[in-house]
């Protein structure tokens, strides 16, 4: 099998494979068929190969035996099963070019000083494959001490490496002013909050966060609702410019909420706008039109309700005497707005 062969077989077309080659020609020359055939060996899948194909091209380059069994190997030693090694590989192929002795297990052996036990560097490894990559001494641990310069607890600092570490890896001088500026707000750093609130600046950078900001206060928020609401629910400052912009407007030119509704209850901004939200008013609208909704119902509640609790509550309930509550929580009835205002 040519090695055109071999990359056809894993779905590429003409133009992006012509892509990749004019990036990477001596690709052409390397064995791929045998490359390939060690991954899916090692239980990586077709996507898999594909996606380590696309984000790492240069793979093809080097000699697999040599170079990737050992991490293989090294990572089956830490506890990681076969499907989480191509898990991890597909999603961060650059680990598989990075040197075992001087970056890996160093990285490794200083995950474990921090968090004493194997079981935690596992964690912490599959909560954010790119920490393998981190430069541990000079950028994390710096970070880690200025944490706790601020009065974070060590079972915090812990926690912090099991819900996405990405932001301990910024610049130290910048992780510093962003926690100052935390701790300006008043954040407490015995809470979750505090860390949580770190990683949204860090997420951002500043003209980010100040178009974001500008984009709450064109609904006409103020800056203390807004740094408010950011005290609330500090991940509402991780949504996209462009979906907070979509989701403001929908709850205050459909749902005809005040814009200070939302301030109070950032929690609004975390939910999908097309799966979850219009689906439920949606479904409000249907019982509305046919007088079936008479109990106050909050838009609040409704929106933030388990998915569980609000199907048994206004689907499966209406589902056989009005049938197009399934389509509307479907997706499939387009919501015009509410026929009776629901309580805020």
């Amino acid at each position: 099998m040519t090695n055109m062969e071999v990359f056809e077989s894993l779905g590429f077309s003409g133009s992006s494979l012509a892509k990749m080659l004019s990036k990477y020609p001596a690709v052409l020359e390397s064995d791929a068929h045998t490359v390939v055939e060690y991954f899916r060996a090692h239980g990586f899948s077709k996507k898999q190969i594909t996606t380590l194909t696309m984000k790492r091209p240069s793979l093809y380059l080097y000699n697999a035996d040599k170079i990737f069994k050992p991490k293989l190997e090294f990572f089956k030693s830490l506890g990681f099963s076969d499907f989480e090694i191509a898990q991890l590989l597909s999603s961060e192929p650059c680990i598989l070019t990075r040197s075992l002795e001087n970056q890996i297990i160093p990285c490794v052996q200083e995950l474990r000083r921090i968090l004493s036990t194997d079981e935690n560097v596992l964690k912490a490894i599959k909560a954010c494959y790119p920490i393998l990559e981190s430069n541990m001494v000079h950028m994390l641990q710096p970070n880690i001490d200025t944490l706790k310069s601020h009065g974070v607890p060590q079972s915090l600092v812990l926690k912090v490496f099991f819900i996405r570490p990405t932001f301990l890896l910024i610049c130290s001088n910048r992780f510093s002013e962003i926690v100052s500026e935390v701790m300006k707000l008043g954040f407490d750093p015995n809470c979750l909050s505090f860390v949580l609130a770190i990683r949204s600046m860090a997420l951002n950078s500043k003209p980010l966060w100040e178009q974001k900001v500008e984009a709450f206060r064109s609904f006409g928020l103020s800056e203390v609702e807004i740094y408010a609401a950011f005290k609330r629910q500090p991940l509402c400052m991780t949504v996209s410019e462009k979906k907070i912009k979509k989701m403001m407007g929908f709850f205050v030119n459909k749902l005809k909420m005040k814009p200070s509704m939302i301030s109070n209850c950032p929690n609004l901004l975390m939910h999908s706008l097309e799966k979850r939200i219009i689906p439920r008013c949606s479904v409000m609208q249907v019982l509305m039109l046919k007088g079936l909704i008479k109990e106050d119902i909050g838009i609040v509640y409704m929106v933030t309700m388990a998915e569980k609790k609000f199907v048994v509550k206004f689907v499966s309930k209406y589902q056989n005497e009005v049938p197009d509550v399934v389509r509307a929580h479907q997706g499939k009835i387009e919501f015009q707005g509410l026929p009776i205002a629901m309580e805020m």
